[in-house]
């Protein structure tokens, strides 16, 4: 199903044209309202009439997270607060979270290319959908939400959790599409047989699966498990959320991208030098028509490619390969965008504990988890220790009532300011390797953990 044919099957020369046009607009709409562009824009010595065709776009300079994060909360608003119906945010690597704003135009944009995006993964107006990504400010939920709406589909916005719950009601409402992460869509099949419940005769067709990176062992695991197509969704708050790509059922060969709106470019992560179509490299998005919230070039930190061949399903828009991966350290777990910097300011909240710290990050069955290895303070590590002296039993230590509040404590500020749930492990004063280099804080054993 092709929602939108005219915008999705245009002629190339048409979309560029578009593009280019929708370009000149933007440049000038931010270096007028909001200063941070006049700023950039005048120190890189760019006026918005110098720009006036796609190769443009290049001389203009990039915008970066680092930027959102220093103009917090409304300083890269396009419009004033009270044309702003919608405010969404993402989370920083400092507990700050990046906000986004929405027009109503905004709304309705964005439930269009939602509208696109699922309608391209096969659901209709006939469609049960329901939806297991977070709703509030994270911006999953509510996207997969309007678009199915618009289709005119059912929907059920379950949010996230309550595994039993989703599939009584994939059961009793009949569900066809289900909206999640994939590594939720593999926890739920789990539960499943845990209640001995055959999903493969569930009514369930289609996954639109997003929010994290998954592999195409995942997309056959899960199709397979569930007896479905699995396509695979791509958006980022700071862009619109979901809607920004996603794949076609007919083909599942590369993502969709709503390209008359975001307008991709690759570029080498280390000179910033655009590259040929065809080449892997960093996505940098342009918004074209977003009001409250435009941004010129950002920066993703996606790892992907793009290809302007047609599809055999019709659609001629610009298609991107599933991620592979990212330009920073940061991680995906269980659909939250997690820094080691922000582990490292919410342990350093805790005086108890040293600055000396390792994420552990491993996947059991379907689901990811993150142990936090850190010191313990000298101080204190005597303390419990003179206090344990007796017993030869390592549990006496772990399990004494300071180490136990401190744990507590240390994993209660972690949920609050972060949003997951972690171990914590302490070790003892200097056991945690030291570098002269840069810190190696991650130690990533999803692969191992999933390959055995």
């Amino acid at each position: 199903m092709i929602f939108d044919r005219e915008n999705e099957c245009m002629r190339r020369e048409d979309l560029r044209k578009l593009q280019e046009e929708r370009l000149k607009t933007l440049v000038k709409r931010v270096y007028d309202r909001v200063p941070f562009y006049t700023d950039l824009f005048d120190k890189s010595g760019i006026k918005p009439e110098q720009v006036r065709r796609f190769d443009d776009l290049a001389r203009l300079p990039f915008t970066r997270k680092y930027n959102l994060r220093d103009e917090y909360p409304f300083g890269l608003f396009a419009t004033p607060l009270k044309e702003v119906v919608r405010i969404h945010a993402s989370s920083g690597t400092t507990g700050k979270p990046t906000t986004v704003g929405y027009t109503r135009n905004d709304i309705a944009m964005w439930a269009e290319v939602c509208a696109r995006s699922l309608a391209g993964a096969g659901t209709t107006d006939d469609d049960v959908v329901q939806v297991a990504y977070g709703y509030g400010l994270f911006t999953g939920g509510l996207g997969a939400h309007y678009g199915a709406e618009l289709i005119g589909a059912s929907v059920i916005p379950i949010s996230g959790s309550n595994t039993q719950r989703q599939l009584m009601l994939m059961q009793d409402f009949g569900t066809t599409v289900l909206c999640c992460t994939p590594t939720f869509a593999l926890y739920v099949w789990d539960v499943a047989q845990q209640l001995e419940l055959d999903v493969t005769k569930f009514p369930l067709k289609v996954g639109v699966f997003g929010a994290e990176p998954w592999s195409e062992a995942m997309r056959h695991d899960i199709e397979r498990k569930w007896n479905i197509k699995a396509c695979d969704i791509y958006g980022l708050s700071e862009i619109i959320g979901p809607g920004v790509s996603c794949e076609c059922v007919e083909a599942q060969s590369g993502l969709h991208l709503a390209d008359d709106h975001f307008l991709p470019e690759i570029i080498d992560s280390e000179t910033g030098e655009v590259l040929p179509e065809g080449e892997w490299g960093e996505l940098v998005i342009t918004t074209l028509t977003k009001e409250a919230f435009p941004l010129v070039r950002y920066r993703t930190g996606d790892i992907t490619r793009l290809s302007s061949e047609p599809c055999v399903c019709g659609r001629t828009n610009t298609r991107m390969d599933r991620i592979s991966g990212r330009t920073d350290d940061m991680l995906i777990i269980r659909g939250v965008n997690v820094f080691p910097s922000q582990v490292e300011s919410v342990l350093l909240m805790t005086p108890q504990v040293e600055p000396h710290y390792k994420l552990i990050v491993t996947r059991k069955g379907a689901l990811d988890n993150m142990d936090v290895q850190v010191e313990i303070a000298p101080g204190l590590y005597k303390e419990v220790s003179e206090a344990t002296l007796a017993d030869d039993d390592i549990t006496v230590f772990t399990e004494h009532g300071k180490l136990l509040g401190l744990k507590h404590e240390i994993q209660k500020n972690i949920k609050d300011i972060i949003g997951i749930n972690v171990g914590v492990t302490f070790k003892e004063p200097g056991s945690i390797e030291r570098s002269e280099g840069k810190a190696q804080r991650v130690l990533d054993m999803r692969n191992e953990s999933s390959a055995t």
